[in-house]
C-alpha cells in the first residue's frame, strides 16, 4: 500500500472494528464492519458529515470533497481535515467514531425504510424501471426474486439497442440497497461471466 493517509487512517481506525478500503470517487472508501465513514483521497482524509457535524467543519474553514460525475461537479459528504490533524490522532478518532456512528444509523434506517417502487431502488431511475416492466419484472419483490442475472437477460431480450454491463451492475447493486460502484470487481466478473 503506497499511499501513506490510507495507511495510517486503516492503522489507527481499526480499533473501531473490521476496517477495510475498496476505491471509490477517484480514491480510497474506509469502512468499518461495511460502513463507509472515510474517504482517503488528494492525500488528505475526509470525514463524512451529517448536518450537525458539518456547520462545525464549515466553520473550521474545512472543504467538502468534489468529483467530477459524467463533467459535473457532484459535492460529498466527506470533508478535508487539515494537514497538521495527524499530530492529535484523538480528535480524529472522536471525528471518525460519529461519522460511523451516523453512517450505521443512516444505513439502518435506508434499510428499514424500503422501497416500493423500482425507480426508488438505488442505482435505478424511472427509465430503469420501463426497462424492467416492459420485460415482465413489475415490482421490487420481482427483481429480487429473478436477480440481477436473470433481469438483465429479460431486459436484453425486450430492448431494441443493447445494454451494458453497468446496469447488470446497477441491479445488483439495486438488489442490495447499495450504490453500484461498491460492488467488488470480483463480483462484477463472476455476474457478467453468467450472462453469456
Amino acid at each position: 500500500m503506497d499511499n501513506p493517509i490510507l495507511k495510517d487512517s486503516m492503522q489507527l481506525f481499526a480499533q473501531l472494528g473490521r476496517v477495510k478500503s475498496r476505491s471509490m470517487f477517484g480514491g480510497f472508501g474506509i469502512f468499518v464492519d461495511d460502513t463507509m465513514f472515510a474517504l482517503a483521497v488528494n492525500n488528505k482524509l475526509h470525514i463524512r458529515t451529517d448536518r450537525q457535524t458539518i456547520s462545525t467543519f464549515k466553520k473550521l474553514g474545512y472543504k467538502p470533497y468534489v468529483y467530477k460525475k459524467r463533467g459535473f461537479p457532484v459535492v460529498t459528504k466527506y470533508f478535508a481535515l487539515p494537514d497538521d490533524c495527524w499530530q492529535d490522532q484523538d480528535a480524529i478518532l472522536t471525528h471518525a467514531k460519529q461519522a460511523l456512528a451516523f453512517a450505521k444509523t443512516e444505513k439502518e434506517q435506508q434499510s428499514e425504510a424500503k422501497p416500493n417502487r423500482l425507480k426508488d431502488l438505488p442505482n435505478l431511475r424511472l427509465a430503469t424501471e420501463r426497462m424492467l416492466k416492459k420485460a415482465g419484472i413489475e415490482s421490487v419483490g420481482d427483481l429480487q426474486q429473478h436477480g440481477a442475472v436473470e433481469a438483465f437477460k429479460a431486459i436484453q431480450r425486450t430492448h431494441s439497442s443493447s445494454v451494458g454491463l453497468e446496469l447488470l451492475w446497477a441491479l445488483e447493486g439495486a438488489i442490495n440497497g447499495t450504490h453500484w460502484s461498491v460492488i467488488p470487481q470480483t463480483k462484477r466478473e463472476e455476474l457478467a461471466s453468467l450472462i453469456n
